[in-house]
């Protein structure tokens, strides 16, 4: 109890065991790589010179950077409406919304990049429909292309985009646009004068974390894309599969990694979902030019006139006649959650199929995929081992990153920010780099090739999905109520366990459904830390769609569609048992 105590004094130790597994697994071996880069001792230039001396490496390089910044363009434009029309819709329909665009988020990516491969491909769902009505006599080439590639990876980041554009939105104060609307602004003039300036950090959040994040996408370009649309981590994880020259590995993975820290420098990232006080005008270009200033007066005062009766008309109109534009929201609206949901929906839907191959509609309904699934003991032997590791990164990370996230809230803001940075760093730069970071790491501590060694390169990342999901709900966490208790005689310990932990506890179990979520549908870090001794589901997934379409995957793909849908039952179950024990809680420590 005193070194309890003493802890309480000093919440900087709470935060030592996340840092402990991040250093040993993630940050000494970063250092490992970097040094293998320069060929220490020797110190030399020599790999990245060898990088950048070779056409095909710039080749990839850019390529990766032109994929990676058109599909961030793309979420941006398809993301930024969305956004806004869910945060602008009323209380309901914007809990339906967002849990709309949650559920594609939580299911996995391999499984979502599969359905993608039976729409796409020359028997799949599009060629198909095509074909049965006449418009082409041939399929045509959907699949194995940049714009399949596009189509996959937008689909994979939409999500990410929205959910940050969502949460800055909903904290922008609706009267300062409906202030500037009193004095005469236009409708478009004050959206963007006064409501974009404000929503900028989540569009810079929203964007820096999937150009990040697609720097390192290797699964859906090697599915989705042909010979010539591969990124620089198809190339990173090829060199460490065939050659086994450390020196270049480091090197083009610090290549991927300097790319990412410095856009991550420079343009910085607000994970806090807060936005400046008030938007920073910016000057025209008619303001700018001296010479129009006089021409721009005199036509401002030829239309005062004009723009007195409009708003004057406009300020006494019945609100409510906006069926257009409500019926132009709807449209876009059911367009982007119909590109979210409708490949999950036709992969369930083709899983049930009784032929021999996929296809849409099915000709028949047949429980023979599932049952082959189940049957089949590569397949079931396969999702008990990723079951099994995890529950155990699940448990391991959830009990670090809730000591480490309250430590963190208890932490002086100057030190919680670098700490923050640095338990983040995996989940924030390119997935390939982490992998090749890990396999150092536990090749340094023998366990290469083992399920102890996979749940460790796991738990980096599943830790910083604990500690911001718990750090979320501490933020909301009345102190006040710790406080009482202390002074009506209650231990730091006791006060801990009977106040605290139960009214942060939906944070605590919603960062374990993230972290096993998280494991579970691991398989770039998997794929190279598993020494191809260990077999999880993703590795299995993997292998038959490169390999062979095998139809069992469409029910596999099926099942982990269906699973974010019992994650979000869980949550609102926790969710809604927290709210009455909470407020009993609240009366016990003020009583």
């Amino acid at each position: 109890m005193h070194t309890f105590q003493k802890i309480g004094r000093a919440p900087v130790t709470l935060v030592i065991p996340a840092l402990a597994v991040l250093l040993v697994v993630f940050g000494v071996p970063t250092v490992q790589l970097f040094l293998e880069s320069l060929n220490a001792p020797n110190f030399s230039l020599q790999n990245y010179s060898s990088f950048l001396g070779q056409y095909a490496n710039i080749r990839v390089l850019l390529q990766t950077l032109e994929i990676s910044a058109v599909a961030t363009i793309i979420c941006l434009l398809v993301g930024y409406p969305t956004a806004y029309l869910i945060s602008t819709a009323s209380k309901r329909a914007r809990m339906v919304l967002i849990v709309l665009v949650v559920i594609p988020y939580l299911t996995s990516g391999l499984a979502r990049t599969y359905s993608w491969v039976v729409i796409l491909g020359d028997n799949g769902l599009l060629n198909s429909v095509l074909i049965d009505m006449g418009l082409i006599s041939s399929p045509l080439p959907l699949i194995y292309n940049r714009a399949a590639v596009y189509v996959g990876m937008v689909h994979i980041m939409l999500p990410m985009m929205i959910l940050p554009l969502v949460s800055v939105m909903l904290g922008i104060n609706t009267s300062l646009i409906a202030a500037a609307k009193s004095m005469g602004a236009k409708p478009s003039t004050a959206f963007w004068r006064v409501y974009f300036p404000l929503s900028m950090p989540g569009v810079r959040s929203g964007t820096l974390l999937v150009f990040v994040i697609c720097l390192g996408f290797y699964i859906t370009p090697a599915a989705l894309g042909g010979l010539g649309d591969a990124m620089l981590s198809t190339f990173i994880a090829s060199q460490l599969a065939t050659g086994f020259n450390m020196g270049a590995v480091s090197a083009s993975s610090f290549v991927l990694l300097a790319i990412a820290v410095v856009m991550l420098s420079v343009f910085g990232l607000n994970l806090s979902g807060t936005q400046d006080s008030a938007p920073k005008v910016k000057k025209g270009w008619s303001e700018r030019l001296g010479l129009l200033r006089p021409v721009k007066r005199y036509l401002n005062e030829l239309s005062v006139g004009s723009r007195s009766k409009r708003w004057s008309k406009m300020l006494y109109q019945a609100q409510g006649d906006g069926g257009w534009s409500r019926l132009v929201a709807g449209l876009i609206l059911t367009l982007v959650i119909s590109f979210l949901l409708f490949p999950e929906i036709v992969v369930i839907i083709m899983s049930f199929s009784d032929d021999a191959t996929l296809q849409f509609p099915p000709s028949g309904f047949s429980l023979q995929w599932y049952a082959s699934f189940f049957s089949d003991e590569a397949w079931y032997g396969a999702a008990w081992t990723s079951v099994k590791i995890g529950l155990a990164v699940a448990a391991l990370s959830t009990a670090l990153g809730t000591l480490a996230a309250y430590g963190l809230s208890r932490i002086a803001p100057q030190i919680r920010g670098w700490i923050t940075m640095a338990i983040l760093a995996p989940i924030t730069i390119p997935v390939i780099v982490v992998g090749v970071a890990s396999y150092f790491g536990l090749v340094n501590l023998g366990i290469i090739g083992t399920e102890t060694g996979i749940v460790l390169a796991h738990t980096i990342g599943a830790i910083s999905y604990v500690v911001v999901i718990v750090s979320a709900t501490l933020a909301n966490f009345d102190t006040r109520l710790e406080q009482a208790a202390k002074s009506m005689g209650a231990r730091p310990f006791t006060a801990f366990i009977r106040i605290t932990l139960p009214l942060i506890r939906p944070g605590i179990i919603g960062g374990a459904l993230f972290a096993f979520i998280h494991s579970f549908d691991e398989v770039v870090i998997t794929s190279l830390v598993s020494g191809y001794s260990v077999r999880t589901l993703p590795l299995k997934m993997w292998e038959n769609i490169r390999n062979e379409i095998d139809p069992t995957v469409a029910a596999v793909a099926s099942l982990l569609t269906l699973l974010p849908i019992l994650w979000m039952i869980a949550l609102y179950v926790t969710w809604w048992r927290s709210r009455s024990s909470s407020q009993n809680i609240a009366i016990e420590a003020t009583a």
